[in-house]
């Protein structure tokens, strides 16, 4: 890489960087009381599946640890919002699914943030937001690529 790429990628990814802070605090913010961004990301991801998933998938889906997801995942329990059943051919593994009271939940969530991400698109202009989507989703694509983590 030449000294202009290295500032180039730099700036990228401090605007990058900056631009995830910036959005997590306010949609966090925005969130229903007791609701923490990794529940609304895993509430929203099983309500547009409308599937069942493991916890190592979620895991997976959301680049968190077994761990971290298994935390999240008792804490969405807890407050009914999910359900979690074992897997009927192999006792080691569960499922996990939305209830009711999770997708209500959910819904409530994304009528709280829906106001700030649409703010945010208006402000923006949704020309530039379509022009800019192309390129933010190749590159999460090319990071999520596991062939080699020095290549992008």
């Amino acid at each position: 890489m030449t000294e202009r790429t290295d500032d180039l990628a730099v700036s990228l990814f401090g605007e990058l960087f900056m631009a995830d802070q910036l959005a997590r605090n306010r949609i966090s913010k925005a969130l229903p009381r007791g609701m923490q961004l990794s529940h609304f990301s895993v509430l929203n991801l099983l309500a547009r599946l409308s599937d069942e998933r493991t916890p190592a998938q979620l895991a997976r889906a959301f680049h968190v640890t077994r761990g971290a997801m298994t935390n999240t995942l008792a804490k969405l329990e807890w407050a009914g919002h999910i359900h979690i059943r074992p897997d009927w051919d192999d006792a080691r593994q569960k499922f996990v699914s939305i209830s009711p009271a999770g997708r209500a939940a959910r819904d409530a969530a994304v009528a709280s943030v829906a106001p700030i991400i649409s703010a945010a698109v208006t402000a923006l202009g949704a020309d530039k937001v379509r022009a800019v989507l192309p390129v933010l989703r190749e590159l999460r694509l090319r990071m999520e690529s596991e062939d080699d983590p020095q290549r992008l």
